[in-house]
């Protein structure tokens, strides 16, 4: 008799829900397609980064708590997003350390977190994706995915198995683009000197697409490219991975 499918809870992410509905369609199919069994609980809400970067722990501590509860129940949690999965994972425990009834469950919530690319990989094994993308691309590596949850290869070893597309990788590749949520609004003038040096380190590749796990990330680099007049396309690797590329690139027609 065969085991029952991997029960995955989707986390979405406010971006993805608000501004690019695709990439959370992408991640369905792509957690689908390796044999999972999907859900996204309608109670979930903002990881809560936004309060946290801001130092409101008591906001975030509340939110937290409705997203564990939330997600209780599945074998794993995984969100096409970086920063928000590092949130989640790294960052929840400490806001209920030495709490007798929160601090369990804030544990075993963490260890079944992960990012889509870093599931995809290293829980399921998963090696190759059937998808077409002609052209080139060069990828980000967004500082959350990177330095908290180690996802580099990951991404870069499933895109390497897309038929007809060719990685090109751009100079600092792991550098900052200069978005960091809140930073971008409170430091505008220091972010948008990262950028620069992120969409010239980008035209330098020659790619014809812009790849990364991050929308927030994706978001501004495809902001600025915009008004520097460049046609690099922008997308999630996830619409890329799903080989579902039929929607306008990010910040697009």
């Amino acid at each position: 008799m065969p085991s029952r499918p991997v029960r995955v809870g989707l986390f979405v992410t406010c971006l993805v829900d608000l501004f690019r509905p695709s990439v959370g369609f992408a991640t369905v199919k792509l957690l689908e397609d390796a044999g999972c069994q999907v859900e996204a609980p309608m109670a979930q809400t903002c990881c809560g980064q936004p309060a946290y970067n801001s130092g409101d722990r008591a906001d975030t501590r509340a939110i937290a708590e409705r997203t564990i509860a939330a997600f209780e129940g599945f074998d794993y949690v995984v969100a096409p997003s970086g920063s928000c999965a590092g949130m989640l994972k790294k960052h929840y425990p400490p806001l209920f350390r030495g709490d007798v009834v929160w601090e369990e469950r804030a544990m075993q919530f963490s260890e079944k977190v992960w990012e889509l690319t870093s599931f995809l990989v290293d829980v399921l094994g998963v090696t190759t994706v059937p998808a077409k993308a002609e052209g080139t691309a060069t990828y980000h590596d967004s500082c959350s995915g990177l330095r908290e949850l180690g996802v580099r290869n990951q991404p870069r070893a499933l895109l390497a198995s897309v038929e007809g597309l060719a990685l090109k990788e751009m100079p600092e590749a792991d550098v900052c683009c200069g978005f960091g949520g809140t930073f971008c609004v409170k430091y505008s003038e220091i972010s948008n000197e990262i950028v620069e040096k992120k969409t010239a380190n980008i035209a330098t590749s020659s790619a014809d697409m812009l790849l990364a796990g991050d929308l927030g990330c994706l978001m501004n680099m495809a902001g600025k490219l915009k008004r520097q007049g460049a046609a690099t396309e922008v997308r999630h690797v996830a619409e890329v991975l799903a080989g579902m590329t039929d929607t306008a690139p990010i910040g697009g027609r």
